[in-house]
């Protein structure tokens, strides 16, 4: 393992930590942990507040939070479909962001900066299960490339950060995942909030089908998103190496499988159409999440049903009610 001698667990009660982010899906997860755990002096700015692309708004961020600890969970993001819209806009925010970031962390001496990557980082054809040290070994899937690569930039700042100057930079790679308070757009989400929208809006119209893209095939892990904001605390506590960490389940479940159980969860018995014209994304996606549990003890807690369940019950506790025609 790369990095610096590792020092005793870090005290998050008592410092300033900024969340970037902090009001989105992750975002508001890890807030609500960090305040859970005892942390007092949580900063979770807001876009229109502080636009992270503009290098004098995070001076003035900086300036007024004054971070001892800071967790850069901002992103540009959305599903295969934003992502095949928005190549240059997803490259370029979460590169300019973070570069921007880490540096005024950097320059600001920041005691601990915590950057969280992206699983599409990893190349398309991945050995599975995916090991961090496989990161380099060829192209991301195409659709999310950009998003990838821009992410990556990142992993390459943090340690070069910490071999020219001693930065204590960590990089985290989350799994996709889902929960309550998901991005259930089905221009911009992912797929499960997507397929959870789309039964449960065809049961309210009494439709008999549905159309899905892609043909079912490719598989994915997911990770509950309570779940994550509890890898990322004890992360933040407890790791300081330079070498990067995956965070999810270890649990691997093709895409048609999970159609058909969020279709049970929903109640929604009628057919689905598969849009073999739209992309697959990538054929697999299963972690190796041994290095999380070896050196912070991380291991997810919530099961994929439950996890399904908690994040139906919240959306239809949420949603807008079913328009009557």
């Amino acid at each position: 393992m790369e990095g610096n001698a590792s020092p005793a667990k870090l005290d998050l009660r008592p410092r300033r930590i900024l969340v970037t982010g902090g009001g989105g899906f992750l975002g508001s997860h890890l807030v609500e942990r960090l305040r859970q755990h005892g942390c007092q002096h949580v900063a979770a700015p807001r876009k229109r507040d502080f636009d992270l692309t503009n290098a004098d708004a995070i001076e003035r961020l900086f300036a007024e939070s004054r971070p001892e600890v800071v967790i850069h969970a901002a992103a540009s993001v959305g599903g295969i479909g934003a992502n095949r819209e928005n190549p240059g806009r997803f490259f370029y925010e979460n590169a300019i962001m973070g570069i921007q970031l880490i540096e005024a962390c950097r320059r600001h001496k920041v005691e601990k900066t915590v950057v969280l990557g992206t699983i599409c980082a990893y190349p398309k054809f991945t050995p599975v299960p995916f090991r961090e040290d496989a990161l380099w070994d060829g192209y991301p899937e195409e659709t999310n490339a950009p998003y990838g690569i821009a992410k990556k930039a990142l992993l390459v700042q943090c340690q070069g950060y910490r071999q020219q100057y001693g930065m204590n930079a960590v990089f985290l790679l989350p799994v996709n995942l889902y929960g309550p308070r998901d991005n259930f757009d089905l221009n911009s989400s992912h797929v499960i909030p997507a397929l959870i929208r789309k039964c449960v809006e065809a049961q309210d119209r009494g439709a008999v089908e549905i159309t899905l893209w892609g043909d079912g095939s490719p598989t994915r892990e997911f990770l509950y998103v309570e779940d994550a904001a509890e890898a990322i605390v004890m992360a933040t506590e407890s790791y300081n190496h330079a070498d990067p960490v995956n965070l999810g389940s270890g649990e691997e479940i093709p895409i048609r499988r999970l159609a058909e159980k969020i279709a049970a969860l929903t109640g929604f018995t009628g057919r689905m159409v598969w849009d073999t014209a739209k992309p697959n994304g990538q054929p697999r996606r299963c972690l190796d999440v041994s290095r999380a549990a070896l050196e912070f003890g991380f291991r997810a807690r919530t099961g994929l049903d439950a996890g399904l369940r908690a994040t139906l019950d919240w959306y239809r506790s949420h949603r807008a009610a079913p328009l009557v025609v």
